[in-house]
């Protein structure tokens, strides 16, 4: 069983709440967005990281994260990206991604809205975590922890760990 942390959109603000909320997890994923080098260094340094840059990530942060990454978990194949659509509603660059990799789990962000929806169509949970920055339109920070047991994607959490500043 692996326990996952999951966050996005932090667009170089790191809430030392992160660190909390993700004390006992095993690893973090991060959706883009990333915001700096910086992110990356405190996160790695804090727990194992695997993660995607996101529209606004400089030639620094590229250069540590790729557009996309596609692993298994357990026994679950997960696919993340930056910017991805929604269900039913998927953008030009990951249709494709899907359809290729057929995952059972697809994470994105972009969008600074926290969504879990189930898409019958390709059989997968999509999860988007929402921002965890302090910079777009959202009011509340939010980020998702999870486990994943085998085949199972199991005990979700939504959590806001508070106001933008």
């Amino acid at each position: 069983m692996k326990k996952i942390g999951l966050l996005s959109d932090t667009h170089g603000d790191l809430d030392p709440k992160i660190f909390h909320y993700f004390r006992d997890v095993d690893e973090i994923w991060h959706a883009g967005d990333v915001g700096s080098v910086e992110v990356i260094d405190k996160l790695r340094a804090f727990k194992p990281l695997r993660g995607v840059y996101g529209n606004i990530d400089d030639q620094k942060v590229r250069a540590e994260l790729p557009l996309f990454d596609v692993f298994n978990c357990e026994d679950v194949k997960v696919l993340i990206t930056h910017i991805a659509g929604r269900p039913g509603k998927y953008t030009p660059n990951a249709y494709p991604l899907i359809q290729e990799h057929r995952p059972q789990l697809f994470v994105c962000g972009h969008s600074h809205i926290l969504l879990v929806q189930k898409d019958p169509r390709f059989n997968m949970l999509w999860m988007n975590p929402g921002a965890c920055g302090n910079k777009g339109f959202h009011k509340v920070k939010t980020l998702l922890r999870f486990e994943i047991d085998g085949d199972k994607i199991q005990n979700l959490e939504a959590i806001e760990t508070g106001a933008r500043s």
